[in-house]
């Protein structure tokens, strides 16, 4: 387990680092403090003892995912993010009271189930003799026995707003082009 003092300052540095994606106007600099946000919790597993899920977390995340990332937005050409201060008018007025709508629903929910105890925190089967196999192969067998179908899900919605954010934003830049 991890002393106090430094887990309080890597939670520091994580919920800095994700309070600086979040209001970041440049996109770029939004997944740079994205990739410090997984390098933090990729530190946080290597005090938890799980060494192999640091090391997924820093190769898939902090360098495919974000690369992926990078490359949308340089393909795009959308570093400059719209100023949150922006007059927002008709249907996307709508779209903001949704989502401020359906966190705030997300956040009690979360709340209620922390403080119901009816979530499981441990994750660990604690009936007598149980053993927690934390290996790669078990990790691998579990994601590709067990859990095909979300993962492929996962992969088709990922694909899916790629493809979205190329359509819309070369549309957008066609458009540009011609006024």
């Amino acid at each position: 387990m991890i002393h106090p003092i430094p887990f309080l300052l890597l939670a520091a540095v994580a919920v800095a680092a994700a309070l600086g994606m979040l209001l970041s106007h440049n996109a770029v600099h939004s997944a740079l403090y994205l990739v410090l946000n997984f390098i933090t919790v990729a530190i946080f597993y290597l005090a938890l003892n799980a060494p192999f899920i640091a090391m997924v977390q820093v190769t898939v995340y902090a360098g495919a995912i974000v690369v992926l990332f990078l490359f949308v937005i340089m393909l795009l050409g959308a570093e400059r993010l719209r100023s949150p201060v922006d007059e927002v008018r008709g249907p996307e007025r709508f779209h903001r009271y949704t989502a401020i709508l359906l966190a705030l629903v997300l956040v009690g929910v979360a709340a209620y189930l922390l403080f119901q105890g009816g979530v499981d925190m441990t994750g660990v089967d604690t009936t007598a003799g149980a053993t927690l196999d934390a290996s790669p192969q078990a990790l691998g067998l579990a994601l590709f026995q067990s859990y095909v179908f979300p993962f492929q899900v996962t992969g088709v919605l990922l694909l899916a707003a790629i493809a979205g954010v190329v359509i819309f934003g070369h549309t957008k830049k066609r458009g540009e082009d011609n006024a």
